[in-house]
């Protein structure tokens, strides 16, 4: 690859054609500033913190955007430099409330992290409020537009990350804005709850709907069963939060804080995603050998099936009727549950700790309610989860460890992989594999299937079969498969889609910040745990045996159906726009 030599501050660098020079400053640990720059994104260039005075260019240049080239010689720290960084920055704090204290990203704003890099001590300028009201349609987002920055993170990523485009830019100059189409509220747009836009928001513009307090009443309340879930992906995330490492596995912690914090059993939300590896899994063996309508597509990630249901609807009688793994086990908390240990089901409150945002609206769907009752009463994200650990000064890292409660927190390495993009395809293969064919798998670890990119193709050969898969993590990414296969371009027998880049691991309510270099660092502790557990195929789950033994008969019987099954319908994109 060809190279460019050039000088940053005196240094003399070496970097592929091509480099920016934030990039390259990067290289020899010069922290330059920025806002609008994301690693997952392309340049911006909308908040002009990270410009630079390049010898012989009469203009600052924003080193986000601008590429190196052979004999440049780069200013970071001039004068000029700090003077046009701290107008910018005054700039925007002129329009943005001072209300650390009482926002969701006090002590992780990059604002605020900027503002103390530069020195910020008073700002020139008269505040001049930005326009617009606290938007709270959505049981899952929420948009405060007083306190965005105009950094346009959000709307790349919903316009190039997820191909949703929910929100966008609106007006001219000065007066220029994010918003909706047609000024709606964001539930009544095209968006599909998945977070992605509140992960890439550099302050507190965008934040998940609270559930904290919800949670707090029912812990408080002496009448309350409350029982909690956590899923695959929490254990590999939620140690980021109290300063661990990017991928420290802190499972039995984990559970050692969920009981600090009063609830009455903490269960494993692997524990169902086994039970969907069941159900799923003989699903697609059925469709296989009735030669029925193939491909089969995964159901468990709720801003996917947002999705489907708003952009290709068409495309619904493929999508498998099996719930996703929290909403199973909320079904499970109030009947399974509640009869083996003698608890009016009316008593039970059921929460989960999820990556994810889309949880949130997946939890109050109408069709979530199998049990006579809403299956999940509160959702909280792992972020949410951390705040109130530390409300009660609860320090994860320094704490015991424990068990999860049994039975529903009995579980394989198949459920555990469900957090990685690729995990529930990697799963269901175990299973169908052995069943098909009724030989063990010589290895269990379908790497084929594994990776980081956008969309991933497999062929497994299964007795006489060769079952052909594919993966995508991504909405666009998703999108782009989903046009193949309604072209008739490619087939396949099975598809996972996951909306997050990543999977679970990248979910809209894991810790910021997220970027492809920590959702790896995740995605390897997920496989870690898997590795590290005796049983790792879900039909081997002792568990779940019991409970089609005690309960639901066999996979896919009537009873399964009625608990753990449901369906989806077609959504307008603009729902309320008249």
């Amino acid at each position: 690859m060809e190279a460019v030599t050039l000088t940053i501050d005196g240094i003399k660098v070496i970097v592929p054609k091509g480099t920016t020079i934030l990039d390259a400053a990067e290289k020899i640990n010069i922290k330059i500033p920025r806002l609008c720059y994301h690693p997952d994104l392309p340049p911006i260039s909308a908040c002009r913190l990270c410009v630079v005075e390049i010898e012989g260019d009469r203009l600052l240049r924003t080193s986000c955007s601008w590429k190196c080239q052979d004999g440049m010689n780069i200013t970071t720290r001039s004068k000029t430099v700090r003077d046009s960084r701290l107008m910018a920055l005054e700039l925007l704090l002129s329009r943005h409330p001072m209300l650390c204290t009482e926002c969701v990203r006090n002590g992780s704003c990059e604002l605020q992290q900027v503002a103390d890099q530069l020195g910020v001590r008073e700002i020139r300028f008269d505040y001049n409020e930005r326009k617009g009201t606290i938007d709270m349609s959505s049981p899952a987002i929420i948009r405060d537009p007083s306190k965005c920055i105009l950094c346009r993170r959000c709307v790349t990523t919903c316009e190039l990350v997820q191909s949703v485009s929910a929100i966008g830019m609106e007006g001219r100059g000065y007066d220029v804005w994010v918003d909706t189409p047609f000024g709606k509220g964001i539930n009544d747009a095209a968006c599909v709850a998945c977070g992605q836009c509140i992960d890439r928001c550099p302050v507190g513009s965008l934040y998940e709907a609270d559930h904290t307090q919800r949670v707090w009443a029912a812990l408080d309340d002496p009448t309350k069963h409350v029982i909690v879930q956590t899923a695959p992906a929490v254990r590999a995330s939620i140690g980021e939060e109290f300063g661990l490492a990017a991928g420290s596995l802190v499972t039995d912690k984990l559970v050692t804080a969920l009981r600090m914090m009063g609830f009455d059993k903490v269960f494993d939300t692997d524990f169902t995603a086994d039970l969907t590896i069941m159900e799923e899994g003989y699903e697609l063996i059925g469709k296989i050998k009735n030669g029925d309508k193939l491909p089969l597509l995964t159901s468990c990630s709720p801003g996917w099936i947002n999705f489907i249901e708003r952009f290709y609807p068409d495309l619904l009688d493929h999508v498998s009727s099996c719930k996703s793994p929290q909403q199973m086990f909320g079904a499970l908390a109030k009947t399974y549950y509640a009869e083996k240990s003698g608890i009016d089901p009316k008593d039970i409150y059921s929460v989960s700790i999820m990556p994810c945002t889309a949880k949130k609206y997946e939890c109050q769907r109408p069709e979530m309610n199998a049990s006579g009752f809403q299956d999940v009463d509160a959702v909280l994200t792992t972020r949410e989860a951390a705040v109130m650990m530390k409300q009660l000064g609860i320090h994860l890292p320094d704490l015991p460890e424990d068990e999860y409660d049994k039975p529903l927190g009995i579980s394989t390495g198949a459920g555990v992989i469900f957090g990685n993009t690729g995990g529930v395809m990697e799963a269901a293969l175990r299973t169908v594999y052995e069943v098909l064919t009724e030989k063990p798998l010589d290895n269990i670890e379908i790497t084929a299937v594994r990776g980081m990119e956008g969309v991933r193709k497999a062929e497994i050969q299964i007795g006489d079969l060769k079952v052909r898969g594919a993966v995508a993590n991504g909405l666009a990414n998703a999108r782009s498969l989903l046009e193949k296969i309604s072209s008739g371009e490619e087939d396949y027998h099975f598809v996972e889609i996951m909306a997050c880049p990543g999977g679970c691991i990248g979910g809209g309510g894991q810790p910021v910040p997220t970027s492809s270099e920590i959702r790896q660092k995740r995605m390897e502790a997920i496989y870690r745990a898997d590795r590290g557990l005796k049983i790792r195929k879900s039909h081997e789950n002792p568990a779940v045996l019991k409970l089609y033994e005690e309960f639901l008969g066999e996979p896919n019987s009537h009873k399964a159906h009625q608990l753990l099954h449901t369906h989806y319908s077609a959504k307008s994109i603009y729902e309320q726009v008249a």
